[in-house]
């Protein structure tokens, strides 16, 4: 069983990732942030850095995914490689932060992986406005997090919205989390698993 958690910045994904794998027993993938060599210069300076932080992840992402599918265990994954490849990227592209050069390279580099790639069982999509993404970004406090500006996050989330409209590789679910705290609400977080268990017991 694979199961994976996308959505923006500051969405919720980790913090989601932990609680259903302790309810599960899943084992957690998350993502390589902490150890991620480029993403401080990258936010100090995106033009000169999106291009190896964009291709750190996708390395990082690919070999996670060859990784799953080789345990055999059941795992969830915060963060997918089709985010790189579908959001992350092309925004950098569009926003003149990577040179036409590096993105069709990058392009080119994930089309490979995608024919190798599996989707996962089940994907969930936390979907959240701004204003809730900038107070989860404020409240972990990171320091690189900072210089994030609401027009990134916004042209983010259209994206998301997109992508996740065009979704067809495996069963989705969509979570709105504006209006739910699955981390200090026990029915808020019963909820979405009683829609997990519905959408896992389709798959078998």
């Amino acid at each position: 069983m694979h199961v994976a958690i996308a959505g923006n910045i500051g969405a919720g994904k980790t913090t989601l990732t932990n609680l259903l794998a302790k309810h599960y027993k899943w084992e957690p993938e998350f993502e390589d942030v902490l150890e991620n060599p480029y993403l401080e210069d990258f936010y100090n300076q995106m033009e000169r850095w999106s291009f190896n932080l964009q291709i750190y992840f996708l390395n990082s992402r690919f070999r996670q995914v060859l990784d799953i599918r080789k345990t055999g265990k059941d795992i969830i994954q915060d963060r997918t490689i089709y985010e790189d490849a579908h959001i992350f990227a092309p925004n950098l592209h569009a926003m003149g932060l990577m040179t036409n050069r590096d993105f069709e390279n990058y392009k080119s580099l994930f089309e490979l992986m995608e024919d190798v790639v599996e989707a996962p069982d089940l994907l969930i999509y936390l979907r959240s406005s701004i204003p809730n993404l900038v107070s989860h970004i404020h409240k972990r406090g990171r320091d690189y997090e900072n210089s994030i500006s609401i027009d990134y996050l916004g042209k983010l989330n259209e994206r998301y919205e997109t992508w996740i409209k065009g979704y067809d590789k495996g069963n989705l679910l969509i979570i709105d989390v504006d209006n739910i705290n699955f981390v200090d609400n026990p029915e808020d977080l019963g909820s979405i698993i009683t829609k997990i268990d519905a959408q896992l017991n389709g798959l078998f």
